[in-house]
């Protein structure tokens, strides 16, 4: 098993090595490809073209209508509402979402990078194919772990001491609520990483859209990748894009965690 203390700046070191977590606490990972707006999505005339290359994997389809809210002159006002076409597996492990200018592939059932990957570069083929896609603005890949129960007690074992922060003061048994945040650029990729790590109290969160309330206290880690600027699309290239971000928030992740969190969670060794 590789030791913690080989990465010494995850945002430039090589990927470590991988140690795959039979019981990883890894609660969500999302792909987002975003684009310039396409009308023949908003209007609905070939998002059937689009089901029908996806639809062996991912049969279900629930149209969302959704509500946007934009910051004018006047205040927050609403935006015209927009339909969100929303595909899933029969299990509603993994899920598609299609808007007039993003796609997005999300999972409660990750794998593997590999498997996972596998099928981005599906639904990007079929994202090309129905509507030509050959500009993307925008790609941003995430990754949130929970951790619940005796694990919260034990963080400062489990993370770095930087990361733990506050949580292993003697004020530990004090703290209901406690979320970091902290954006980091990359310098000699591009990009940038957005994480944030700590602690949420019970019965709420700080991202519905991607995290659901539960019962009792828990500890977040919520790593988020993306890069925004137009350039050219094309499916290996964004493959290529989407590899190397994966590598560098394991990266990011690995510096992280302590030797007790791989062993905790099922690494080997």
């Amino acid at each position: 098993m590789q030791k913690v203390a080989s990465i010494n700046n995850p945002l430039i070191d090589s990927p470590p090595s991988e140690v795959p977590l039979a019981n990883a606490p890894l609660v969500r990972v999302i792909a987002q490809v975003r684009f310039p707006l396409i009308l023949a999505i908003e209007k609905g005339d070939i998002v059937s073209q689009f089901q029908e290359k996806i639809r062996k994997k991912y049969p279900i389809l629930k149209p969302e209508k959704t509500q946007g809210l934009i910051l004018g002159r006047q205040g927050f006002e609403q935006t015209p509402p927009q339909i969100t076409w929303r595909f899933s597996d029969v299990e509603n492990r993994w899920r598609v979402s299609l808007t007039p200018n993003f796609m997005a592939l999300e999972t409660t059932n990750y794998l593997s990078r590999t498997d996972f990957l596998e099928h981005l570069r599906f639904l990007l083929v079929a994202l090309q194919e129905t509507f030509n896609l050959n500009v993307i603005e925008r790609f941003g890949l995430r990754y949130i772990d929970r951790l619940v129960g005796q694990h919260t007690q034990d963080i400062s074992c489990l993370v770095r001491s930087e990361i733990a922060g506050i949580t292993n003061s003697e004020l530990k048994s004090y703290i209901q609520e406690s979320i970091n945040q902290s954006l980091f650029i990359i310098p000699e990729e591009g990009g940038q990483i957005l994480a944030k790590w700590g602690l949420i109290a019970a019965n709420t969160t700080f991202d519905p859209s991607v995290l659901e309330p539960i019962a009792e206290p828990s500890w977040i880690l919520d790593l988020d990748m993306s890069l925004s600027k137009n350039r050219e699309f094309s499916v290996e290239k964004q493959m290529a894009e989407a590899k190397r971000f994966s590598e560098r928030l394991y990266t990011f992740f690995r510096w992280i965690v302590q030797d007790e969190f791989l062993r905790r969670f099922g690494g080997e060794g």
